[in-house]
């Protein structure tokens, strides 16, 4: 689909490519730094798809730019690598990976730079979904289609698709959880606290509006709601100022993700707050990593909403049909579970009418996951 000058250009970022059975191979640029890094990771087999014949019709690998979040948390490592895995040498691809540590300025400077290189396709996860109108032009200009994942964009749809998680029905679902939950328990909800995701990312904008929607019909009292930055070190910080300034005062605590849960946990330790499975507060927790999952099981979290960070081979697919002259979906969600610590208390919720399946954690469920 390029020149020869497009592949020279992607080369002299890259130090070394890797076969993927072995290695996944990228580009690595941090937000601090000025020039690309070549980054391989380790990658035992994976289950990931992998394209039949990912090159151009001359046989060149197809070019990837992916502006990354950053690597906040144990969902970003996963996604991160989820992409290295699929985007290398022996799926056809060559991966430019720049690492854009939660700076919006960078990931503008990036996605331009990737514009500079002639890459084939853009991907990006954006950290806030508002300031994308001019880069995305200008990426429509040059004739590259951009594919964004996980977080959206509010203020353009100059891409070609999006591929990740209804963010308001994971609210919605926590929001009926709980109530379901604490009606099956017995339990009074007496006053909830929020830990919430990076301000203006759509990971928090829609998990804030599902559950408050929720909260509001029921009459329940969010007593504060603060921003964790989707960091164990935000998390913890902002759950023992919870603790300080409102102790007795709540029975519920939900972090929009893992990594801020593992914080608040911390924080209610260090203040002798029990959470959990019979603990002085309930525990909602979203993301379900591997981590969250194994502290699900032990009971320390209640429920841990699933947003599955695996979005490159749906990703890949995409890229197929375009090559081939297909047309694609403008909006691709992937498939979630709803995962709980107790088997017996409830096996489904209703969720704008719908019934949807709770899964207990087990080991398999543990092993299997991210």
């Amino acid at each position: 689909m390029k020149k020869f000058l497009a592949m020279m250009l992607a080369l002299a970022m890259v130090a070394s490519l890797a076969a993927c059975s072995s290695s996944s191979s990228s580009s690595d640029t941090t937000a601090a730094e000025t020039e690309a890094a070549t980054e391989a990771a380790e990658t035992e087999g994976t289950d990931e798809t992998e394209a039949a014949d990912s090159t151009t019709g001359d046989g060149e690998l197809i070019t990837v730019g992916f502006a990354q979040v950053g690597h906040e948390s144990d969902w970003r490592t996963a996604s991160t690598q989820s992409c290295q895995d699929v985007f290398c040498e022996a799926n056809g691809y060559e991966l430019v990976f720049v690492d854009c540590d939660q700076d919006s300025a960078a990931q503008l400077d990036a996605v331009r730079n990737f514009i500079e290189q002639d890459v084939d396709y853009v991907i990006i996860d954006p950290i806030v979904s508002t300031g994308w109108d001019t880069v995305l032009t200008e990426c429509e200009e040059a004739g590259i289609p951009v594919i964004v994942i996980d977080r959206t964009i509010d203020d353009s749809d100059n891409y070609t698709a999006w591929v990740g998680s209804d963010f308001t029905a994971e609210g919605y679902a926590a929001g009926e959880w709980l109530n379901a939950y604490a009606e099956a328990k017995g339990i009074e909800i007496s006053g909830i606290l929020v830990i919430e995701g990076t301000t203006g990312s759509s990971a928090q904008l829609g998990r804030t509006e599902g559950f408050q929607e929720i909260a509001d019909n029921y009459g329940w009292t969010i007593l504060d709601s603060q921003d964790g930055d989707f960091t164990e070190a935000g998390g913890q910080e902002v759950m023992e100022s919870y603790c300080q300034s409102y102790s007795g005062q709540f029975n519920v605590v939900i972090c929009q993700n893992d990594n801020e849960a593992f914080g608040a946990m911390t924080a209610m330790d260090a203040a002798g707050i029990t959470y959990g499975v019979d603990g002085d507060v309930i525990l909602i927790s979203f993301d379900a990593c591997t981590a969250g999952l194994e502290y699900v099981q032990a009971g320390s979290i209640n429920a841990d909403f699933e947003c599955n960070p695996l979005a490159a081979p749906f990703v890949a697919e995409i890229i197929e049909s375009l090559e081939a002259g297909e047309e694609v979906e403008s909006t691709v969600y992937m498939t979630e579970h709803w995962y709980v610590a107790e088997e017996d208390v409830l096996t489904s919720i209703t969720v704008n009418g719908e019934e949807q399946e709770l899964t207990y954690v087990t080991d398999e469920i543990v092993e299997a996951q991210y």
